[in-house]
């Protein structure tokens, strides 16, 4: 039986939210101001009259735009070195080393490709997250194509895989942006390592 995992990454693999924590390590000092800046947009969406994805990617470009995508892959790679092991939830990896070889396993994140490659590769497990736009190598400050988050999600997933070289679809997540993969996938676990 051929089976696909399917793992959000912030909160389901991790401990924490990583997109705050790569921004600060990428420039403390940028992230601060911007962080400052965005304080209202934080309120606005917190209180529901702006949406998550228009406020990442504001917050995101305010840090990032304009960065090599050499600088942010160096960077990137650093940040995992560096923080895998304190924002790794033990049980998931060792959930992940145990999975049967001829299974495939992917990362399914709202959280940019940018930051999460690295973990995806060091887990070895596949990736579809939202993605970074570049232009003549450096950040544009836009994504390509839409947050993957919610029904992004189960798209994404379709147009990676064909379900149908795989017997069963197993889903891990922890908030409502993992919902629809979750009841996508012929079996669910909500904060299952938690």
């Amino acid at each position: 039986m051929k089976k696909l995992y399917c793992f959000d990454f912030d909160g389901t693999l991790t401990f924490k939210d990583t997109m705050f924590g790569f921004l600060k390590f990428y420039d403390k000092k940028r992230f601060y101001f911007n962080f400052l800046r965005h304080v209202p947009l934080f309120v606005l969406l917190k209180a529901g009259l702006l949406p998550v994805a228009n406020v990442k990617r504001s917050f995101i470009a305010s840090c990032l735009k304009g960065a090599s995508e050499e600088s942010i892959a160096r960077q990137a790679q650093l940040y995992c070195d560096r923080h895998f092991q304190k924002l790794m939830r033990p049980n998931a990896l060792d959930f992940i080393q145990q999975m049967d070889p001829h299974a495939k396993g992917v990362i399914v994140s709202a959280s940019l490709d940018l930051w999460v490659a690295p973990f995806a590769k060091r887990l070895n497990l596949g990736l579809l997250a939202t993605q970074a736009e570049y232009k003549n190598e450096c950040f544009t400050g836009h994504f390509l194509g839409e947050n993957c988050n919610g029904d992004e999600k189960v798209h994404r997933l379709k147009t990676y895989i064909d379900r149908k070289d795989f017997d069963k679809v197993i889903a891990f997540g922890d908030t409502a942006g993992d919902k629809a993969m979750m009841e996508w996938a012929d079996e669910a676990h909500f904060k299952f390592f938690h």
